[in-house]
């Protein structure tokens, strides 16, 4: 029998991780001590908290059923955490959405905004999975590039008016992945400026906004004057309470994009697991506690990291946020051909940065998802490297 795949297929080029994951099997095999710094799965356990409900409620005979489009208690503890750390105001029953993780939402969500050849505005580099749901809706990406001059940040004046005009949909990520660049309240204004201008739907990508090092509470994209007017935030639990697996996040912001959205998830879906919805409740209500503990880890990690590169000749993008560094490396040699180098010489994992657009050749993306002993033990190892400069 001949297989032939489906035209849209070739969008998904093969992952480069399973590929890291091999190179570091076969370094481990050796006796070697291997750092991983690849994948941006959070080390840290759930809180008792959390695991304790979620173990409850599984138990339950009658928490089998489905949960279509999310659980009252859902929706409310995210309208509450919205209120209590950033001041904004949500209503639970028509501008909430649960969606099954962010990927899912995000791959989606274009489908419910774009028709075939509309423009969607993403940064370059970006998360894979964005460009992944602007290509299967039949709509073309419009990079802007992060750049070091502009605090790699997307300069909108430099978007084409004839770009502008026929754009759909914006995407942003800040903090981002894999470039950690932090958000201002000026930058937010003129994107709801650039939205209202233009006619722009704004999606903020926030799986990070917890990830902050400096200041009192996250930024949130929907605090911004005008933002519920011209967009939503989609943000995850998987990073910033540690349920990766659990696969639950939750789109928010403006009533009638939502609502088309859940029109369109009503046909996808029956809803997550009603214990992991209830579990992620607990988390939010419990947000203050659990995420000050995540900060404060992951600030050290953060400084170990930076200024342990910086030491070696490194340059990493400054940060004050965010779960990864991004970092340009001083050797004149492709990312990707780096990766695995310092993988066979050097037993450390990191992403090469082209795999995220153009823009990121000749950078690497280093998760912080080990302690600072072992990240410590990776710069060392790393400053061991036989490479000619």
């Amino acid at each position: 029998m001949k297989i032939i795949p489906s035209k849209k297929m070739s969008i998904f080029s093969p992952a480069i991780f399973g590929d890291l994951k091999a190179a570091a099997t076969a370094k481990k095999n050796t006796g070697a001590n291997v750092v991983d710094l690849s994948l941006g799965s959070p080390d840290l356990p759930p809180d008792e908290k959390i695991r304790q409900v979620l173990s409850e409620q599984s138990a339950l005979a009658t928490s089998y059923g489905y949960t279509l489009g999310g659980t009252k208690r859902f929706n409310e503890a995210v309208a509450n955490y919205y209120k209590r750390r950033s001041g904004v105001q949500l209503n639970p029953e028509t501008e909430i959405l649960q969606t099954m993780g962010s990927q899912e939402g995000l791959v989606h969500l274009p489908f419910a905004f774009c028709d075939e050849g509309d423009v969607v505005l993403t940064t370059n580099p970006a998360y894979v999975a964005y460009d992944a749901g602007i290509k299967l809706a039949g709509a073309e990406p419009y990079y802007m590039p992060l750049k070091a001059e502009n605090g790699f940040l997307p300069d909108l004046s430099a978007v084409p008016t004839e770009v502008a005009e026929k754009a759909k949909l914006m995407i942003l990520n800040l903090p981002g992945n894999p470039v950690p660049a932090m958000p201002s309240p000026e930058f937010f204004e003129e994107v709801v400026e650039f939205a209202k201008k233009h006619n722009v739907i704004i999606l903020h990508d926030a799986a990070y906004s917890e990830y902050y090092f400096t200041g009192d509470q996250p930024m949130s994209f929907l605090s911004t004057p005008g933002a519920m007017e011209v967009g939503m935030e989609i943000n995850s639990l998987s990073k910033s309470f540690s349920l990766a697996g659990a696969r639950i996040a939750y789109i928010a912001g403006n009533e009638e994009m939502v609502q088309l959205i859940k029109q369109l998830k009503s046909n996808l879906d029956y809803g997550t697991f009603g214990p992991i919805q209830e579990a992620a409740a607990v988390a939010l209500d419990h947000g203050e506690e659990i995420t000050d503990r995540l900060r404060k880890e992951f600030s050290l990690r953060h400084k170990v990291l930076m200024e342990g590169l910086a030491k070696i000749a490194w340059t990493a993008t400054p940060s004050a946020g965010g779960m990864f560094v991004w970092a340009k490396y001083p050797y004149d040699i492709d990312d990707v051909e780096f990766v695995f180098k310092a993988i066979h010489e050097a037993g450390v994992v990191m992403v090469p940065g082209s795999i995220f657009g153009s823009e990121g050749k000749g950078y690497v993306r280093m998760a912080l998802v080990q302690n600072e002993q072992a990240l410590s033990q990776a710069v060392d190892q790393l400053s061991k490297l036989t490479i000619d400069k």
